[in-house]
């Protein structure tokens, strides 16, 4: 297992090294020079030359290179051009709002989808199960906008069970008060997709030859369920949550933006409205960084799961 690990820590260096290179093309080449940006369009070429001078991007792009690799090294990115901010603490206190949502809502959507596709899947064919996909259809073919201005409308506004929008200082306060209405739409927004992934992998596993087999050995069904079908379909479920993950941090953005919640999904969006190139290549560093660790995660939880799994 230890060899395993470090085998795909060192895996892990070259795909480090194309995302390095390919967010210094993008912000170097394609993102333009940000001391326009933020020089302002009265000002003059001496202005914008200081600029660049303080930004460091007067440097050659072997030098700009060397240093953004520094900056991923010693997780130290500067100061936010638009705030002066260090990139770190930005970030550091982006991402306790931004879990309190994320970690509610992934518990239930993992919960409620597996519990739901393990009730529809055998009744396949069935009304129910038919009605149940018929539902799951409209749900996902519903913006999330829409979502969020309905159940903003009815429970926040005309009920008043919910604020509108607000954020506090304790986690008890945000994950039973703030917190709350969101986790709920992005629950109603998630479950309808996370159903459909999830009963197919449980059908899947259903029409095996060892779930006939068992049954013709007359074990009970809820073993059958449990024991058999759902610790082999738990396998691309665990694909599924990790993979997901990470994107979450950055997907809800439009939760946090109409809720006032200071995310990280919130704050991407603030950096890229001002251009503030050192928080954007932060968080995009981050989250390729978090995405393999969720990977490597996800291979560990499959030996957990079924120790027949061999990892390679």
């Amino acid at each position: 297992m230890f060899a395993y690990v470090l085998r795909r820590l060192w895996q892990m260096l070259p795909t480090m090294a194309g995302v390095v290179l390919l967010v210094f093309f993008l912000f170097n080449w394609v993102g333009g020079d940000p001391a326009y940006l933020l020089a302002g369009k009265m000002a003059d070429a001496g202005a914008i030359e200081n600029i660049r001078r303080q930004l460091g991007t007067d440097q050659p792009y072997t030098v700009q290179l060397w240093i953004f690799v520094k900056q991923i090294l010693t997780f130290d990115f500067g100061n936010a051009w638009s705030t002066g901010e260090p990139v770190s603490q930005i970030i550091g206190s982006r991402l306790g709002p931004s879990l309190t949502v994320l970690i509610p809502l992934t518990v239930l959507e993992t919960l409620f989808g597996i519990a739901l596709a393990l009730a529809i899947a055998f009744v396949r064919g069935s009304l129910t199960d038919r009605a149940v996909m018929v539902a799951c259809t409209v749900g996902m073919s519903i913006s999330i906008l829409v979502y969020i201005i309905v159940f903003q409308y009815m429970f926040a506004y005309q009920l008043g069970l919910f604020p509108v929008q607000g954020w506090g200082n304790s986690l008890g306060e945000n994950l039973l008060h703030y917190a709350l209405l969101p986790i709920i739409i992005g629950l109603a927004v998630s479950i309808a997709p996370t159903l459909r992934l999830y009963r197919s992998f449980v059908l899947d596993e259903a029409g095996q030859d060892y779930v006939r087999t068992a049954r013709a050995k007359g074990l009970p069904e809820r073993r059958i369920v449990w024991v058999h079908v759902l610790r082999n379909a738990a396998i691309p479920i665990i694909t599924h949550v990790m993979a997901n993950l990470p994107a979450l941090l950055i997907g809800a953005f439009l939760l946090e933006r109409f809720f006032g919640i200071p995310g990280i999904g919130r704050e991407v969006i603030l950096a890229v409205e001002r251009s503030d190139f050192p928080v954007i290549k932060a968080i995009t560093v981050y989250v390729a960084v978090a995405t393999m660790v969720f990977n490597l995660l996800a291979d560990l939880l499959y030996q957990a799961v079924d120790p027949r799994v061999q990892l390679k």
